[in-house]
């Protein structure tokens, strides 16, 4: 990592025309790389990233790593636009794998040109969500309590905005939204309990 690269994390992403985002009730938008109703027809948790390096990213992937462990009936997404070398590189240092597996039940999807991330609506963020006081202090908080604070930031925006999403078998949205807040990470027993009571 150079001082370069982190330095670019803090530059505004190229445009993109993002989509409406879907809401609770809506078919899931699809594409080939993320596919609904999935093939297996088992309901899908994803969580959109930040960027790799970001604390909040790390603990939503490792919360849905601990469900996807947990809850082998459901697919456990996980969408990068980090490119893939810092998205595997940035997997090793958190304990992940590129391979789905026993000890990684999470699939990692990199999504480097966003397109993904358009498709459900999620583009580039404010100033006020990514250096909001109560945001920063959310942050801050979770690295003390956690002990997950920022690593290298070796490509990828901090100003794109992440989400997170419950999707049944049938491929309609029962849960989630875009993050509001700069701390915010995946409220796991929420989603599950969405896809649960349908």
């Amino acid at each position: 990592m150079t001082v370069t690269q982190e330095l670019s994390s803090w530059f505004s992403p190229s445009y993109i025309e993002v989509a409406p985002t879907p809401k609770i009730g809506d078919k899931a938008p699809s594409c080939p790389e993320l596919a609904f109703p999935t093939e297996s027809r088992k309901p899908t948790i994803i969580t959109f990233l930040r960027h790799c390096g970001c604390p909040v990213a790390e603990v939503s992937f490792l919360a849905m790593r601990k469900a996807a462990a947990e809850h082998p009936e459901i697919n456990f997404v996980a969408i990068s636009h980090s490119d893939q070398q810092s998205t595997d590189k940035w997997l090793d240092a958190v304990g992940g794998s590129k391979e789905v597996t026993s000890s990684n039940p999470v699939t990692m999807i990199v999504d480097t040109e966003r397109k993904i991330y358009a498709k459900w609506g999620l583009g580039t963020v404010s100033w006020s969500h990514v250096l909001s006081p109560s945001g920063m202090l959310g942050v801050f908080r979770m690295g003390k309590e956690k002990g997950i604070w920022n690593r290298p930031t070796e490509s990828g925006s901090r100003w794109q905005s992440s989400g997170h999403w419950a999707i049944d078998g049938e491929g309609y949205i029962r849960w989630g939204k875009p993050a509001t807040r700069v701390d915010e990470v995946i409220d796991v027993a929420e989603a599950l309990d969405a896809l649960k009571s349908t």
